[in-house]
């Protein structure tokens, strides 16, 4: 059973958590830009059973109150998933991340890899082609649409989905203010951890969308070159967040992974 519960970090800003599974090993889940927490339901399901597993809401994703879009950054979305991992006594899990979510994991590692035993990057990147133009145009794009409900269908009607994910995929992106989006933006695309991967120590998970346009494979190729400890997977008939476009089979390739690295 998912249970929610609001936690608040070391800086003094909102984020929320969605919980299930009561024995075993820490699993934390980190959405993407456009998603919300409840993009890893059907992970939270599956894997309940033999793990704890969390899903973080980050800050500035309707959680309130808002924070100032200062305060939406890479070092402050890492600060939530340690808000969490605090919050239920954790010292060590298995960070699991979507797109942004990807990024999250390479800053907390950045910041305390003492609290990571193994990643699952999926859909992400460590530093994103053409950054800061893609970022400004996304940008643009949000404030010409002028409300995140109309960017939130543009942006998700180029992405082939079908009915249900293209409603699950506008409602979670339409929650979202303006400026807090716009925030997010910045911290999701312009970062770049190249620098990082060779001294990340733990067993890492490197997972591609088959059909993933926004995140194509050559940047997890790239990831899964640069971590030592790492193994690339694609996910066959899913886009960009694999999890939610083709779970059976992404649940199955994550089990396999936790099953060689992590104890249940």
């Amino acid at each position: 059973m998912i249970e929610t519960r609001d936690v608040v970090g070391h800086d003094g800003v909102a984020c929320a958590v969605r919980g299930a599974g009561t024995n075993g090993p820490a699993l934390v889940f980190v959405h993407g830009v456009g998603s919300t927490a409840a993009i890893w339901d059907a992970q939270l399901r599956a894997f309940e059973d033999a793990y704890r597993c969390f899903a973080v809401e980050l800050r500035g994703n309707g959680v309130p109150p808002e924070p100032s879009p200062s305060q939406i950054t890479r070092a402050g979305y890492a600060c939530d998933v340690l808000a969490v991992l605090d919050a239920y006594a954790i010292d060590r899990c298995t960070i699991i991340g979507c797109s942004l979510g990807g990024v999250v994991a390479f800053e907390l590692w950045q910041r305390d890899p003492s609290r990571i035993d193994a990643m699952a990057i999926v859909g992400s990147f460590a530093r994103y082609p053409n950054a800061r133009s893609y970022a400004d145009g996304v940008a643009a794009a949000v404030r010409a649409a002028g409300s995140m409900e109309i960017f939130a269908r543009a942006r998700a009607e180029k992405l082939g989905l079908p009915p249900e994910r293209l409603r699950e995929t506008v409602e979670q992106m339409a929650c979202k203010s303006v400026s807090s989006y716009l925030a997010a933006t910045e911290a999701t695309w312009t970062g770049d951890y190249r620098d990082l991967l060779p001294g990340i120590s733990v067993p890492v998970l490197v997972a591609c969308g088959e059909h993933d346009a926004i995140a194509p494979l050559a940047l997890s190729e790239e990831i899964a070159a640069g971590i030592p400890a790492s193994e690339l997977a694609l996910i066959a008939d899913a886009g960009h967040v694999a999890n939610a476009d083709a779970p059976v089979r992404f649940n199955e390739r994550l089990q396999t992974f936790l099953a060689r690295h992590i104890r249940s």
